[in-house]
């Protein structure tokens, strides 16, 4: 609907001015906030005081990782999901698969998944949205738990001593740049090209790049490898040769083609009990899709506090940066004023902020422990990836009220569905565009 425009006059400024020398009670706040960052002036300390660190059920007993200057949560967070099976079969406690090794063949899947990508939206016009929105996220870090299941399932898994770090694994931004020029330039030709001939051979010579260009950063992913250690009681083991695939198969206990995303996305547009998937959402061309399947919160939290009483760490999604304090590792809905100092209301609800972009998941970790008085949680104990440097080294403490308000998706086991989610799981999905919130990559 056209309007007409609205400019800022002189006179809009001097009552805006006369209205906040009205209020007060913002003078109390504001030479704190000018010499303070804002989340200082507005931290509830009630909150604060009140979060103890004990749990009811409490699973880690192992250090945190680090991804360092990656994207890498949603891998990291699968990888220390596994990890726990392996170091019980191995007697250790300390122990961590390879994060670069899944990270190198993501990198090529994509390559060959953004590609295909070109080929099927070759024929629209060059400011299509899709086309738009593919062409600009492409090869970025993150990811969602199906994508990396489907790496597991396709390319195993190794022991990190086996694919170490590198300096392109810990911090990616230059290694995805040239990989995006590389993508775009090849988005160009396959638009231009002539049959599908061409089309073969920018793709043959587009991902023989690509391979060069990840081998250089990460180095070159082994076939098959000498297993051999020592557990913590002094006891030497050797294995022998083996392959990422057989490692996979003889050392971890957890099948992650066992398991299924759940989300809490309310908004009304999104109905519950439904599955959904999002387009052109994906790594790996031929793999199992990106889906999953919509339900309460309260279900998400039920499910995740059975998994941990049961043993069982859990993956999650949410939008990290929210009302967090990092130093500490707090997380709390209420853990910042923002109204009490600005004299503001801020009234969106989930469902909201997701139809109005104002959330969105951005980090993926893991549930280690839960606080339960009686069958309800009080609050989460959380394995981040961020190193051991904060909170309590590296694990961070979640009260309830903010996994409601911020957890998106977590990754449960599919026989620990109530039976009517078992039959909802395998019900055609609706499919979201590109662009959705719920497509976004932690």
């Amino acid at each position: 609907m056209a309007t007409s425009s609205t400019p800022l006059t002189e006179q809009d400024i001097e009552l805006l001015r006369k209205e906040f020398d009205a209020r007060s009670v913002n003078r109390l706040f504001q030479n704190a906030v000018t010499g303070n960052p804002i989340t200082e002036v507005a931290l509830d300390r009630s909150v604060m005081t009140r979060i103890d660190r004990s749990m009811s059920h409490r699973l880690d007993k192992w250090p945190v990782t680090n991804q360092k200057k990656s994207g890498r949560c949603w891998m990291f967070a699968g990888l220390n999901l596994l990890r726990a099976g392996v170091m019980d079969k191995l007697g250790v406690k300390d122990f961590e698969l390879s994060q670069n090794y899944p990270l190198f063949w993501d990198k090529l899947e994509r390559c060959n998944y953004f590609l295909q990508s070109m080929v099927e939206l070759a024929d629209r016009p060059s400011d299509d949205r899709t086309l738009s929105f593919v062409l600009e996220d492409v090869m970025g870090d993150g990811g969602q738990w199906n994508m990396f299941a489907a790496l597991v399932t396709k390319h195993g898994v190794v022991p990190q001593s086996v694919m170490p770090e590198t300096e392109s694994s810990s911090n990616t931004s230059a290694m995805n740049k040239n990989l995006r020029s590389l993508l775009r330039e090849a988005a160009r030709d396959i638009r231009a090209a002539d049959g599908a001939a061409a089309i073969e051979e920018i793709r043959s010579q587009v991902m023989s790049a690509a391979y060069r260009i990840l081998a250089i950063h990460l180095g070159t992913p082994p076939t098959e490898f000498e297993w051999q250690w020592t557990d913590d009681e002094g006891e030497f083991h050797r294995d022998g040769t083996m392959t990422p695939a057989e490692f996979r198969d003889r050392y971890l206990s957890i099948d992650v083609n066992d398991y299924v995303c759940l989300v809490d996305d309310p908004r009304p547009s999104s109905p519950r009990g439904r599955t959904f998937t999002v387009d052109h959402l994906g790594s790996i061309v031929g793999g199992a899709p990106v889906r999953y399947l919509n339900v309460p919160s309260e279900t998400l939290k039920s499910l995740a506090a059975e998994a941990i009483k049961s043993g069982e760490p859990v993956w999650f999604g949410c939008d990290v940066g929210q009302m967090m304090e990092r130093e500490t590792g707090v997380w709390d809905a209420g853990l910042y004023d923002f109204e009490g100092v600005y004299d503001t209301r801020f009234e969106l609800d989930k469902a909201a902020r997701l139809e109005f972009h104002e959330t969105l998941m951005t980090h993926a970790m893991l549930l280690t422990g839960v606080d339960l008085d009686g069958d309800t949680p009080r609050k989460w104990r959380v394995e981040n990836s961020w190193g051991d440097e904060k909170a309590d080294k590296g694990f961070y403490t979640m009260n309830d009220s903010w996994f409601g308000e911020y957890v998106f998706e977590i990754a449960a086991r599919r026989d620990q569905l109530p039976a009517e989610l078992q039959a909802a799981v395998d019900a055609d999905p609706i499919v979201l565009p590109a662009w959705d919130p719920m497509g976004s990559l932690a």
